[in-house]
């Protein structure tokens, strides 16, 4: 919305926020290695958890609850299958070889929050799952691309949007980027669709995630009865990844980089 007031941060804090979004990279990275057949998402979950607090930050998304929303009752996110986004760890949710789950994490450190997520495979994949989630990664990437001062917040959703539809897949529109900070949620939104040349220009300062939903079949959702998890309306897959990213004085710098990433 154009009536949205963007706060631009200052060096000294995009530095907090590099370092709680280089933590939540390292979280994320961690636990890659736990990801099995016959592992549940709430020992993911707990492991998480667990790490968090060893290392001296505190899991953002624990009792999480924005206006409207129950508080969210567990440390992550894990999406599993035809899961969109939001989806909350459970002993119940034993993964199965050729699953693929979205593990969603944010970090506080100093007060400030590092968000990012990756869609990882249980086993072997399908080949449609494995395509979805090359797809997702490279719509990031060029959304990602896309950013540098003056350039307009429509750039970044046309980029993921068209490369999305290009491979027979689709966009969520019910879930969006946002702006990022000492404050979890904030201006601005970041639709990953849109068109080129829209939207609010970019300007140095701004932080904000990119977190591209791409479907295999239609890009519609439904919510279930959590209030949280939300699901694709055909139950086909969905994927996910995520990273927050500063506009820099000449292009962008990604806040949030996996180990072994370009």
């Amino acid at each position: 919305m154009e009536t949205e007031v963007i706060t631009l941060l200052s060096k000294r804090e995009i530095e907090k926020m590099r370092r709680a979004g280089r933590l939540a990279a390292e979280l994320l990275y961690y636990l890659s290695d736990l990801i099995k057949p016959g592992v549940t998402t709430l020992q993911l979950n707990d492991e998480a958890e667990r790490w968090t607090q060893a290392h001296g930050a505190i899991s953002a998304p624990l009792g999480y609850a924005p206006p409207g929303y129950p508080p969210f009752p567990r440390s992550i996110c894990t999406s599993v299958n035809e899961v969109v986004c939001h989806g909350i760890p459970s002993a119940r949710q034993v993964l199965r070889d050729g699953d693929i789950i979205n593990i969603d994490v944010t970090l506080i450190v100093d007060g400030y929050h590092g968000d990012t997520s990756k869609t990882f495979f249980v086993g072997e994949p399908s080949p449609v799952a494995r395509k979805l989630v090359e797809v997702t990664e490279e719509c990031r990437r060029r959304g990602i691309e896309a950013i540098k001062p003056g350039a307009k917040i429509g750039d970044i959703g046309a980029a993921i949007q068209e490369y999305a539809e290009s491979q027979g897949f689709s966009v969520v529109r019910n879930f969006v980027g946002h702006g990022i900070s000492n404050v979890f949620h904030t201006a601005p939104q970041i639709p990953h669709y849109g068109d080129r040349g829209k939207g609010r220009r970019l300007r140095p300062g701004m932080v904000f995630t990119i977190e591209p939903m791409i479907n295999e079949g239609t890009w519609e959702i439904e919510m279930l009865a959590d209030q949280w998890t939300a699901v694709t309306k055909d139950r086909k897959l969905s994927a996910q990844c995520e990273h927050t990213l500063a506009v820099t004085e000449d292009g962008v710098e990604i806040l949030t980089p996996y180990p072994g990433e370009e």
